[in-house]
């Protein structure tokens, strides 16, 4: 279906609707189109405004292997700026939050193999994470 606009020889307008242009055509020439104001079929199709819309097409990121050391570098940066620093201290104080001695807080910092496993057999979640340079010390 199409919908055109259109005036009558009184100036009247109104909306069609019709199968196709060779539709509207076939039953103009017919006089089957009346207006329905004032009943002339003397009817003239009128340019209606219209708008196209085009867009680009959205650039899709290309697929591939994603940057691993940018997204490492993402998550070290976040520990750093998020997490407080004890050092070596690291086993000591995660003790004293597990046990309710120090406030809870997120924590970084390093442990020993012996270190680790007194957290784990005291039950402290902890995950290691490779330290890497930060962006300006590389080169």
């Amino acid at each position: 279906m199409i919908a055109f606009d259109l005036r009558c020889s009184n100036g009247h307008s109104f909306e069609g609707w019709f199968k196709d242009l060779e539709s509207f055509h076939e039953q103009d020439s017919k006089g089957m189109i009346t207006c329905p104001f004032c009943k002339s079929s003397k009817i003239t199709r009128v340019f209606s405004p219209i708008a196209i819309k085009s867009t680009k097409a959205e650039e899709k990121p290309k697929e591939g292997k994603p940057d691993y050391k940018k997204l490492a570098r993402g998550i070290m940066e976040y520990i750093r700026d998020n997490f407080e620093d004890v050092g070596t201290a690291f086993t000591k104080e995660a003790l004293k939050i597990h046990y309710g001695v120090a406030e809870k807080r997120d924590i970084r910092g390093s442990a020993t193999g012996e270190e680790e496993k007194i957290l784990k057999e005291e039950g402290i979640k902890f995950f290691k994470f490779p330290f890497i340079k930060p962006k300006d010390e590389d080169n």
